[in-house]
Parts: C-alpha cells; sequence; structure tokens
C-alpha cells in the first residue's frame, strides 16, 4: 500500500475513532446523568411517601384520640400510641438513612424529632383514660403542633423537589446535546467507513493489478533469466572451445619461429631476424592472453556442491609459497593477520588471493622495499554500508590487501575491474588486463564486494567483503 494512503486512512480512523469516543464520552454523561436523575427521583418519591405516611399516622392517631374523647370507646385506640409511635420512629429512620448525604434535610429531620416528641407526648396523654377532661380538651392544642410537623414536612418535600427540577434541567440540557453529537458523530463514522471503503477498494484493485503485472514480469524474467543462462553457457563454451582452437595454431606459429631462428638465423638479414623475435614475443604474449581468457571463463563457477569451509590463513600461506620467489626478487616483506573460515569454492579464493598478491608484486615500487599489509575484521551487516537491509545480521569478514607500490589515481578504480582494461602499457608492465577482472568476478559469485583504493606514488588498498555463510 502506497505510503500517501496509509496516512489518509490512518488519519480517516482516527478522526472516527476520536469521534467514537467523544460521542461514548457524551452518551456516558447523559447516561450517568439519567441514572442520577432516577436515583434523585426514586429518593424523592420515597422521602416524600415516607413524610406523607408520617403524617397519616400522626392524623390518624389524633382523629382516633378525638374519637375516643366523644364516645369513650376505647375500640378509637386500637391500633394504641405505642404502637402508632413505633411506626412513626420507622418512617423517621428510614428518612435519615436516605438523606444522610443531604445537610439541610438532615437539620429538618432534627427540628421534626423535637416536634414528633412533643406530639407522642400530647398523644400519649390524650389517650389515658383518668386524663382529666380540662388536660383531654388541652389535647386539641396540639393541632399547632401538627402544623408546625406539616409546615417542616412541606419544607422537606420541596428541598426534594428543588434538587429534582435540578436535575432534570441538567438532564434536558444533556439531551438537548446528546441528540446533535450522536447524529454528527454517526455521519462522520459513516463518511470515513465510506471514504475507507472505496480508498481500500481502490487500493485493492490496484495491488491486483500491480501483482499481475509483477506475475507477468516474473515470468518475462524468468524467460529472459533461461535465455541469458543458455548464452553464457553458450558464450563460455565458444570462449574455451576458440581459446583451445587458437591453441594449435600459436603452438605451430611457435614451433616455426623457432626451427627459422635455429636453422636460418644466420642467413637472414638483421631485419629479418628482427621481425622474427617481434613475432616471437607476440605468439607468447597470444598464449597469455588466450590462457587467461580461458581462466576468466572459468572463475566464479561456484556449484552448491563446490562450496566448503574453506580456512584463508591456511590458503594465504600456500598462496605466499607459491610466490616465494617473485617475493624474494622484490625483497618483499608480508604482514598477514589471521584469517576466518569462510564457506566458498577453495580454488576460486587461491585464485583471488593470488592475483591481488602477484598485482601488488607486479607493480612495486622500484625506489622501496614492497610491504604488503593484509588485515582482517569481524563485521555485521549493517556496520557496511554496501550489505542490503534483509543481511545486515549475517556475518561479514573485511580483508585488506595494502601496499606501498606505485598505485593508481583514484579515478580509475572502478575501470581497474573491467576485462581487458589496462593503466600501463605492455612496454611498462606485462600483463592482460584480466586478473582483476578475474577477482571481481570470483568475488560476486561468492555474494562479496571488492573496492580499490588507489594512491599516485604512495600505494593501494584492495579491500573484499565475504560473508563467513553464503545464503543459499
Amino acid at each position: 500500500m502506497h505510503n500517501p494512503v496509509q496516512k489518509k486512512i490512518r488519519l480517516g480512523f482516527f478522526i472516527a475513532f476520536s469521534v467514537i469516543i467523544a460521542a461514548s464520552f457524551f452518551s456516558y454523561l447523559v447516561t450517568k446523568n439519567l441514572l442520577d436523575n432516577a436515583t434523585r427521583l426514586n429518593r424523592a418519591i420515597e422521602v416524600s411517601r415516607r413524610l406523607e405516611t408520617i403524617v397519616k399516622q400522626l392524623k390518624d392517631a389524633e382523629a382516633a384520640i378525638r374519637g375516643y374523647n366523644l364516645t369513650n370507646d376505647s375500640s378509637f385506640l386500637r391500633p394504641d400510641m405505642e404502637e402508632r409511635s413505633n411506626r412513626i420512629a420507622d418512617e423517621y429512620h428510614a428518612l435519615r438513612r436516605i438523606t444522610a448525604g443531604n445537610p439541610r434535610q438532615q437539620e429538618h429531620l432534627d427540628t421534626l424529632r423535637r416536634l414528633l416528641d412533643i406530639k407522642y407526648a400530647q398523644l400519649r396523654v390524650g389517650a389515658r383514660r383518668d386524663t382529666p377532661r380540662k388536660e383531654k380538651q388541652s389535647v386539641t392544642e396540639g393541632e399547632r403542633i401538627m402544623e408546625r410537623i406539616e409546615r417542616r414536612v412541606q419544607a422537606m418535600m420541596h428541598i426534594e423537589n428543588a434538587q429534582l427540577h435540578e436535575k432534570a434541567e441538567l438532564f434536558r440540557f444533556f439531551s438537548a446535546i446528546w441528540v446533535p453529537v450522536i447524529f454528527i458523530s454517526s455521519l462522520v463514522a459513516i463518511l470515513i467507513g465510506i471514504y475507507s471503503y472505496i480508498t481500500l477498494t481502490r487500493e485493492f484493485r490496484l495491488q491486483l493489478h500491480i501483482e499481475s503485472k509483477l506475475k507477468s514480469y516474473q515470468r518475462d524474467l524468468q524467460q529472459n533469466i533461461m535465455l541469458l543462462n543458455k548464452s553464457n553457457q553458450e558464450l563460455e563454451q565458444f570462449a574455451y572451445v576458440a581459446s583451445h582452437d587458437l591453441q594449435e595454431p600459436l603452438r605451430k606459429i611457435s614451433t616455426f619461429s623457432d626451427r627459422l631462428q635455429v636453422k636460418y638465423r644466420e642467413q637472414l638479414p638483421p631485419d629479418a631476424s628482427q621481425l622474427l623475435d617481434r613475432m616471437v614475443v607476440a605468439v607468447s604474449r597470444m598464449r597469455v592472453l588466450i590462457s587467461d581468457l580461458l581462466a576468466f571463463s572459468r572463475a566464479g563457477r561456484t556449484a552448491p556442491e563446490s562450496v566448503a569451509a574453506v580456512d584463508l590463513s591456511q590458503l594465504l600461506q600456500n598462496v605466499l609459497s607459491d610466490l616465494e620467489l617473485s617475493l624474494q626478487e622484490k625483497n618483499a616483506v608480508v604482514n598477514a593477520a589471521e584469517l576466518p573460515v569462510v564457506e566458498g569454492n577453495a580454488t576460486n579464493f587461491q585464485q583471488l588471493f593470488q592475483n591481488l598478491l602477484a598485482n601488488a608484486i607486479k607493480f612495486a615500487h622500484p625506489d622501496r622495499r614492497l610491504a604488503i599489509n593484509i588485515t582482517c575484521q569481524l563485521l555485521k551487516g549493517k556496520e557496511i554500508n554496501v550489505i542490503k537491509e534483509n543481511r545486515w545480521e549475517d556475518t561479514f569478514c573485511r580483508i585488506c590487501i595494502e601496499d606501498n607500490g606505485i598505485g593508481f589515481d583514484q579515478a580509475y578504480a572502478e575501470r581497474i575491474f573491467l576485462i581487458f582494461q589496462r593503466l600501463h602499457g605492455v612496454s611498462e608492465y606485462s600483463g592482460t588486463g584480466i586478473g582483476l577482472a578475474i577477482c571481481k568476478k570470483i568475488v560476486d559469485s561468492h555474494q562479496g564486494f571488492i573496492m580499490a583504493y588507489g594512491y599516485p606514488d604512495k600505494g593501494a588498498t584492495f579491500v573484499i567483503i565475504l560473508p563467513l555463510k553464503q545464503k543459499k
């Protein structure tokens, strides 16, 4: 998926998520307020019911006493005042519990408690048989206390109704906000969902198209690879056959020229003898060129069965032993560090080191003793700039072969690895210009890298980077 599309979809989902969170928060506030309002309503109803029960019980008690005073019929006193007082006390304690969080209501209940105590005393006096008539008549004065109780009850009910009204107003406010918020958030979420669906559908179709193209390209690439492999095989076969067939006429030319020099050298004029010498040199160079061309065609062939663990330190000692005479001629000194064990083709690695060291010997500076320093580092792929990300966790060895020879201009660092490319004339330094091309081919075939750094008249450094394990 393309990055701009990913950013748009992420932004859309972030907005939709934010809208849903905001809507959920408002819904929570509305629901909480609704539950609080319902709780407040239930409490107000409960308080009102119990207050009404208290008032009713008191009025029933007064009515019973009046009936008893008028008729002296004790049936009016059933249930008795003590039982009525207990019922009122139960309602009072329930009110205490219900209004525990409201200080004003608690104050009203304290006052109501005192009034109820006075009223209880009056009711008990009026219910006694031995109460003098004058005292019984004084019970009617309890109506004043009853009025005060009713006023206190009305005050308490007014407080409950005021709080209920306040909660109802807050609920209406949240309800008025909640409906448009839910509508807008739902609309935004639907629009974002539609946009995301359209975008994802378009991206999915694009991915299908890309996958179809990639499959087509892969088929074409497979065919091209097959054709390229076939062409390479044919070219290698042609190079091998052509080089092999060219050696036969060269041998004849070399044989005939040797016979001419032995048999007729004294009879040839000086110019003819000189031409014959030049022909012999050209034949010798041609033979070396064909031999190097064959070596190049064979270099870098790393079949899976030929890959094995190679001790580069031991291999380097073998190469130095082969080049011992050349090193002695240059009075060279070689300082070599310990090299690791690397997976690869031993023959190819030997050819690689032999070509690089022979190159250092060939281009030794005439005015100073040749010194070759070989160092090695083990590094992770992420520590090497040229390694791709998929191999950052693999271990690589970085081998540096440094000499103090004539060096070269850094501008030619890439050119020297091309086949038949030379920086010096044949008359100055021998060679065919294939040695370093063979080195690059060997390193490439082992999933590695080779770089050259030149310093004119100071020396050169060749850096080889090889993985310790060959990736299948």
